[in-house]
């Protein structure tokens, strides 16, 4: 019988470490997520098995907090386990871990599942016969907090607008959810990320977008130290502005 909670092993490699020596956001967001769909294939409730019955997870909410990210060459486990499961939505966490047994981190998330073809919501708890039910592990800790509403004015200011290409896209035919930290993180310059390591990022998603779509990113800063950041997309040859998703930054 398998635990509830799921552990694999990671290598921060030279090429996934940003210019200080460190695992890139991008790469733990991605390690993570791949934490997460190893958990639910071993368990019969994972993408290979969704595929093939036209359905699919996706990722609504996401939320990581830091004390730091692993450095160049260092082993890594990435612990992960699904604290609840409701109709439309199941909250996993995640437990970033040394080979030494130092705590990195945590992070929070919420999945739903879709049609995919029609791409709404479907009923998770009716999924191969609610396998996940056996799998739902409430007494493990998580102790950061689980992601608030990004709360933004309209006096944010729209720092870029990027169009979206092929490296952008994912398994299910939309952008990434791990890109969208990538473009972010990307809205400060090397020399700041130097000096002004992030704590923590959350990331809220509202809408698909698609390759073509324009991306604007608009920035706010809400405390010291605290930076919104609302997505809006533009699909081709219209002109009305869809927003995608919200983020909030905490640099150390």
């Amino acid at each position: 019988m398998m635990d509830k909670v799921g552990r694999y092993e990671f290598l921060a490699e030279p090429f996934h470490c940003d210019a200080t020596r460190r695992l890139f956001w991008g790469h733990l967001g991605n390690h993570l997520l791949n934490a997460a769909d190893f958990h639910s294939t071993d368990r019969g409730f994972g993408m290979r098995y969704l595929l093939t019955v036209n359905r699919a997870w996706v990722l609504s909410r996401l939320a990581i907090e830091m004390e730091e990210t692993p450095e160049m060459y260092e082993r890594f486990n990435v612990e992960t386990w699904v604290e609840s499961a409701m109709r439309y939505f199941t909250n996993r966490n995640f437990r970033v871990v040394g080979a030494d047994g130092r705590v990195y981190g945590y992070g929070r998330s919420v999945w739903a599942m879709i049609d995919t073809d029609t791409r709404q919501p479907t009923d998770i708890l009716a999924m191969n016969d609610g396998a996940i039910n056996q799998w739902i592990e409430p007494a493990k800790e998580c102790p950061i907090e689980k992601g608030g509403r990004v709360r933004m004015s309209g006096d944010a200011e729209l720092v870029r607008t990027i169009e979206t290409q092929y490296n952008d896209v994912d398994i299910n035919g939309h952008i990434n959810s791990v890109k969208y930290i990538e473009h972010v993180l990307d809205l400060w310059d090397l020399s700041w990320h130097k000096s002004h390591p992030v704590k923590r990022l959350e990331v809220a998603y509202v809408a698909e977008a698609h390759q073509g779509d324009r991306l604007s990113f608009f920035r706010e800063q809400t405390a010291d130290s605290e930076f919104c950041i609302r997505i809006v997309k533009t699909e081709p040859d219209a002109s009305e502005s869809i927003e995608v998703c919200r983020s909030k930054v905490i640099f150390r």
